[in-house]
């Protein structure tokens, strides 16, 4: 009995002492680089945001803030490195949404998303939105939907590749309309906007600020967006679910993740710092430019739409019979 009781001493000691020493090092992070891992190419919307975030807390942190682009395999050569790196804050992950259509596709990852990395915050989202080359016959999705029942081999839509959010975005408005229309896998968003635009294909569905220039001086139409509101630099364009087609908020997410095991007071230290970046002014203005809207989400927020949307793209591919290239 003794010797329990000694055991739960030190236990109990040891505890103790570990507490004020996380609480220190979160207090006093960081105190050397911070290496932002973005593991995708450069100009896209998690690059953007990663170096919106990046510049705005080197004066914060009084320390430098590199992102560095490890882009490859769907994202995920850059995101096992931060998996494999120490639990510290000083290497985190710009992710997004890609990750867990990724894991629909596929059915696992070379990580697992909910044990291999700490979620910190959601930072932003996209909408998505479905457009028409101007000779198409179509003004909304209404009439898309009108149109393609009658003439169900009639159209034909780019998405920005297969299993590509946006795909699974298109696949899952023809379930709920009941349509049809064939589809045309891009490597890549840019490349399925020109298509559209010179009238190769008759539809894409792509990220919404691609194509919100071309809307304004009429080279395409467009026919909704996949989220909830409207979006910014479409303000005239109706939702998926204004126009009907009910419940329907779906959306390209960024969010700011780093390896497994992350103190809890760290995390929160950083969520603090990034709140805080997010809400200048000058920061909501190049971010509103860039097509990305703000959003404020913790990490309870990130790990629960994680979790959801790993079930819902994977649920989606099974139904829309959705297969990795």
């Amino acid at each position: 009995m003794k010797l329990k009781n000694k055991l739960l001493t030190l236990v109990a000691t040891a505890l103790c002492a570990a507490l004020p020493m996380t609480l220190a090092h979160a207090q006093g992070f960081p105190n050397k680089a911070v290496r932002i891992v973005v593991p995708y190419a450069t100009g896209g919307g998690s690059d953007i945001l990663a170096r919106q975030i990046g510049a705005g807390l080197q004066p914060v942190w009084g320390q430098g803030v590199v992102v560095d682009n490890k882009a490859g395999a769907s994202g995920n050569i850059g995101s096992q490195e931060v998996v494999r790196a120490p639990a510290d804050g000083y290497t985190l992950l710009l992710q997004n949404s890609t990750m867990v259509t990724n894991l629909g596709v596929n059915g696992k990852l070379p990580y697992d998303p909910g044990k291999d990395l700490t979620p910190i915050m959601l930072l932003g989202i996209t909408p998505i939105a479905l457009v028409a080359h101007p000779s198409a016959k179509v003004n909304n999705v209404k009439e898309l939907i009108a149109a393609a029942k009658a003439k169900p081999d009639a159209f034909n839509y780019g998405s920005c590749g297969i299993g590509t959010p946006q795909h699974f975005v298109m696949e899952l408005l023809k379930q709920e309309t009941g349509t049809a229309a064939a589809h045309v896998g891009y490597k890549g968003c840019a490349p399925a906007v020109t298509d559209v635009l010179g009238g190769q294909i008759q539809l894409a569905i792509v990220s919404a600020n691609l194509v919100a220039p071309y809307a304004k001086n009429g080279q395409l139409k467009v026919l909704g967006v996949s989220t909830k509101q409207r979006y910014a630099l479409l303000p005239n364009t109706s939702t998926f679910e204004e126009q009907g087609v009910k419940p329907f908020d779906f959306s390209i997410w960024y969010a700011l993740m780093g390896p497994a095991k992350m103190p809890p007071e760290l995390v929160s230290k950083i969520t603090a710092d990034v709140t805080k970046v997010l809400a200048d002014p000058r920061v909501q203005e190049n971010l509103s430019t860039a097509g990305v809207v703000p959003y404020k989400g913790n990490d309870e927020d990130l790990a629960k739409l994680i979790k959801a949307d790993a079930k819902r793209y994977t649920d989606l591919a099974k139904s829309a019979n959705i297969k990795a290239e």
